[in-house]
């Protein structure tokens, strides 16, 4: 990625990383690899926003480079510690140990915890201001969009919210701007990204964008630390994230299931023929031959879960069990669940099932469907009415 001037003065001297296929180790996998921005302002005070991966560190470095030397930067913005955004760190601050860091308190602990070392660090806190010369920057806390250390950075006089993890997506590409690329790409990117990371913060997501609007700044841009940035239509990102954070699903519903021998495969279809009948959109999935990111992205404008596995000794099959559990963690609300399975000499993952969704917080609307062995023309039959039952259900509920 070369050098760019997103304002006046203002570069993006990060990184693209073509070849990244997982994110948070193998929990979310990325179709379209993903970015590390950073960002330096020439002012008075020469100030870099957030660095990059560790391994692309001597690529940022060089990107300063060509704007000027590293061991001028007087001020870096850390707003989040996560190793993918401050990775370059420790090699930078070599070139510039004189430079002040400016971040949360929670965000100098993940620093010092992460690096050991002991480098100059003021905290901030919402509201708080810092004057570059010819430019001011004004902080905005953001706990747990999505660590606890988490902040925005907001420029006055450009109108440019440095807002980190928060309205990017993985998306690897030369270009820098929502108006450079697809949009039905960008957006496609943008709700996989939150579907997979931020789902589960949805609340505090809603009052963040109520605070920002209560603070009255204007955004022109909003400038990302992954992927693209958005000069276009800011206003674009910002309704779709107030949107999501309400979690009213649509009346969809995806299934997904885990077969061993074909028998809860054979289940699965003819319930969604059932949901297909009663005029209800509907997704299906084999978990052991899907990607989970993709499942999960399906899943985040469902309203309703039917999730099936085959009995493996005392319980459900493992990619099914995998699914369920980073679902759980996301924290899914107002969604409605139903389970199903077949089984032989064993009927305990049907139990399982149950027990996820309620974990989970999901509602079962149905009674649960196990049949022993493969299912015969009754089985099928059933199967089929249970769908039907489920997308009335579906139907039937509220947003």
């Amino acid at each position: 990625m070369a050098v760019h001037s997103i304002a006046p003065g203002i570069y993006s001297v990060g990184a693209v990383d073509w070849d990244a296929r997982h994110f948070h180790g193998h929990t979310y996998s990325i179709k379209r690899g993903t970015t590390y921005n950073a960002y330096l302002i020439v002012d008075e005070k020469i100030t870099l926003i957030d660095t990059v991966y560790g391994p692309f560190a001597e690529e940022m470095i060089g990107k300063i480079r060509e704007i000027l030397p590293p061991g001028k930067i007087d001020t870096i913005i850390v707003n989040h510690a996560e190793t993918d955004h401050s990775g370059g760190l420790p090699a930078l601050m070599k070139l510039c140990p004189k430079a002040k860091l400016y971040g949360t308190a929670k965000c100098q602990a993940a620093l010092e915890g992460y690096y050991h070392q002991k480098w100059d660090f003021q905290v901030v806190k919402t509201g708080d201001k810092l004057n570059l010369g010819k430019r001011n920057l004004m902080f905005v806390e953001a706990t747990m969009i999505h660590w606890p250390d988490s902040m925005f950075t907001y420029l006055i006089e450009d109108q440019i919210l440095f807002s980190n993890d928060g309205f990017g997506q993985h998306y690897a590409t030369s270009e820098r701007f929502d108006d450079e690329v697809p949009g039905n790409i960008l957006m496609e990117e943008a709700t996989r990204y939150y579907a997979n990371i931020l789902w589960p913060f949805s609340s505090l997501i809603a009052r963040k964008l109520e605070e920002i609007e209560r603070l009255k700044v204007p955004i022109k841009m909003i400038a990302t630390a992954h992927g693209i940035s958005w000069r276009k239509d800011p206003g674009k990102i910002l309704a779709a994230y107030k949107q999501w954070a309400k979690n009213e699903p649509r009346k969809k519903v995806v299934v997904a299931y885990e077969t061993m021998w074909g028998s809860t495969a054979k289940m699965a279809h003819k319930i969604v023929e059932g949901i297909t009948d009663e005029g209800v959109s509907v997704e299906l999935f084999d978990a052991a031959q899907s990607d989970r990111s993709d499942i999960i992205y399906e899943m985040f404008d469902a309203k309703g879960y039917v999730i099936g596995s085959s009995n493996h000794d005392s319980g459900i099959l493992p990619s099914i069990g995998s699914l369920l559990e980073f679902l759980k963690g996301l924290k899914p609300r107002n969604r409605n669940g139903a389970a199903f399975g077949s089984y032989g000499w064993s009927g305990l993952a049907a139990k399982q099932l149950e027990t996820f969704l309620k974990d989970a917080g999901i509602e079962q609307k149905v009674p649960t469907l196990a049949i022993q062995y493969a299912p015969d023309e009754e089985g099928l039959r059933r199967c089929y009415e249970f769908g039907r039952e489920f997308a009335r259900a579906v139907k039937a509920s509220g947003q």
